[in-house]
């Protein structure tokens, strides 16, 4: 059961079981890892709640902590469905790199297909930050590229901090 709270017309917020998060746990891997979800095929909910499950049990990552989902309007491609997006916090002993690949591998187990750019998608992860690391390579970006401008990143991120 999700509590739902209008931001605006077009933003809205969820509370759950899950989200948000914080774990009483203290996690020994090394480095921390800001990652952004999203979704907008499907019932994105309840796979927010598998994805929080299935990382639980892995032992490559430890969830830290999520933030609150909120639903907004997509950008880029605009013929779509709204997207609902989260943050989670995540500890690893895995590289940027390892990380990524890592992601992209349980996009695809959650049922991911690339299409286009900004197509809709049953679940996009993306590393938003990484242990105060800059990186700019062909395959990854981090910080995450302008996402001190999204809505979809900013208002998660600052629902962690209250």
């Amino acid at each position: 059961m999700y509590l739902q709270r209008k931001l605006s017309k077009s933003l809205s917020t969820f509370h759950g079981l899950r989200y948000p998060y914080i774990t009483q746990e203290q996690s020994q891997l090394r480095y921390s890892a800001t990652v952004g979800l999203g979704g907008n095929i499907g019932d994105v909910r309840r796979r927010f709640e598998h994805l929080f499950y299935f990382l639980k049990k892995e032992k490559l990552v430890s969830v830290e902590a999520t933030s609150l989902i909120l639903k907004n309007p997509p950008f880029g491609y605009k013929d779509q469905e709204d997207f609902l997006n989260a943050i989670m916090i995540l500890k690893t002993n895995l590289s940027a790199k390892d990380l990524l690949k890592y992601l992209l591998r349980v996009e695809k187990k959650f049922g991911r297909k690339r299409s286009f750019a900004d197509a809709p998608r049953t679940l996009d992860l993306d590393i938003i930050f990484f242990n105060n690391q800059v990186i700019n390579t062909k395959q990854l970006t981090i910080p995450h590229c302008d996402w001190s401008n999204r809505e979809s990143v900013v208002i998660p991120l600052s629902s962690m901090c209250k």
